[in-house]
Parts: structure tokens; C-alpha cells; sequence
């Protein structure tokens, strides 16, 4: 993961709680909400849980946090002027969300990951096709191409091991066809198993927006 990281993906594909477990993981300085698509579970929202080690970049619009409002602060290019901060970016959904990274065509985008989170239990990324053709989509309607995958596949409080077996199997193939990388495989900390080995690094996740999966 380079030091300056876009989450991208559909609504409810987890990239959120996944940006703020990124966050806490890699000690960023920022955490960045664009997310300007969808008014739940947002980044900003986690504030007070982060405290003063990570500073949240989103809208500098006075009681702002639960605006649905198409505002973002100045603030968000701050990462790439600071050479050493480590930053989480949480992009809005698909490629409507995506086009925020426009945004910065002209920052030195090398510095950059964008990762794809996906589940494939949503019917928008149920198969390889559907994943294939929405990386197309964020891609085109962004600018940047897509450097990571992410396996999030999960059925809230009902996932198992298998479950993100079997997610792995279609987003491998995903991986064979596009040369993208599975970078990284999500599993819930109440059901994390050590000896059971998932494609790229095993991101335990604590939930933060949603305590409960239901």
C-alpha cells in the first residue's frame, strides 16, 4: 500500500469501515471522506472514535458532518504536499463517486493506490463480468487506474470461511483477467482464523459503523 490510498467500490461493499480500519492499521495522519454519493455510514462520522491522531479531512461547512451536501474542503490536497503523511482516501460509490478523483489530475498520482473493494454477495459485483465492467467504468470515470483488489465478500453476521472462499474464487479470476492484484482479504475479527490462508494480507476488521452485521 503506498503512502496515499483511494477506496473505491459500491455502496455496501464495506470501503468505508475498511478506510477507517486502514487508517487505525497504518497510523495515518489523514483520513479523507469524498464521499459525496451517499449519505450513510461516512468516514466523517468516525471523529470522535479516531481522536487527535488522525486528523479527518471532509467538509469545512460548520456542523457538517451529517450534511448531504456536495462540499469538500480545500483540505484534501493536503496529503500530497506533506512527502511523509500516510492518508486513506474513502471515495463515494462506483464511477459517480469516482469522478471526484478528477479532482487531482494535476498531483503526482504515482504516489498513488487506488483499491477496489468488493462484495460479491451485492448483485452489482456477483460475478466476474459485473467486476470486469464496473473496473472499466471507475476507471474511465476517474482517471486513474485501479491498482488493488479487495475481498469483502461477506453475509453480515452469517458469513463463514467458505463465504470468502468464495469470493476470492470469482475475484481471483478477476485478477488473472484485469493484472490487478488482490492486495487485500477482509475478515471479521470474531471469526478470524490464523491457519486458514486467504489471497494477498488479511485485513481483520473491527466494526466501527456497523456493530453488528444485520
Amino acid at each position: 500500500m503506498k503512502r496515499i490510498t483511494f477506496l473505491t467500490g459500491y455502496y455496501g461493499s464495506g470501503k468505508t469501515e475498511i478506510a477507517l480500519n486502514l487508517a487505525l492499521k497504518h497510523k495515518a495522519e489523514y483520513l479523507v471522506d469524498l464521499d459525496i454519493i451517499n449519505p450513510y455510514f461516512r468516514s466523517r462520522e468516525a471523529k470522535e472514535l479516531l481522536g487527535e491522531d488522525i486528523e479527518i479531512i471532509s467538509s469545512d461547512l460548520e456542523n457538517g458532518t451529517y450534511a448531504d451536501l456536495p462540499y469538500l474542503s480545500k483540505k484534501i490536497f493536503l496529503p500530497f504536499r506533506k512527502d511523509d503523511a500516510i492518508a486513506i482516501f474513502d471515495l463515494g460509490g462506483n464511477d459517480l463517486g469516482a469522478k471526484v478523483m478528477r479532482q487531482f489530475d494535476q498531483e503526482d498520482m504515482q504516489k498513488v493506490d487506488l483499491f477496489l473493494v468488493l462484495n460479491v454477495f451485492r448483485e452489482e459485483t456477483k460475478d466476474a463480468k459485473s467486476i470486469l465492467e464496473l473496473i472499466d467504468q471507475i476507471e474511465r470515470s476517474g482517471g486513474f487506474k485501479i491498482t488493488g483488489l479487495i475481498n469483502n465478500s461477506n453475509l453480515l453476521r452469517e458469513t463463514t470461511y467458505d463465504d470468502i472462499f468464495s469470493g476470492e474464487a470469482i475475484i481471483s479470476e478477476v485478477e488473472k483477467k484485469s493484472g490487478i492484484p488482490i492486495v487485500y482479504s477482509c475478515v471479521y475479527e470474531e471469526i478470524y482464523d490464523p491457519t486458514k490462508k486467504l489471497a494477498g494480507e488479511t485485513l481483520i476488521l473491527k466494526l466501527y459503523f456497523r456493530k453488528k452485521w444485520y
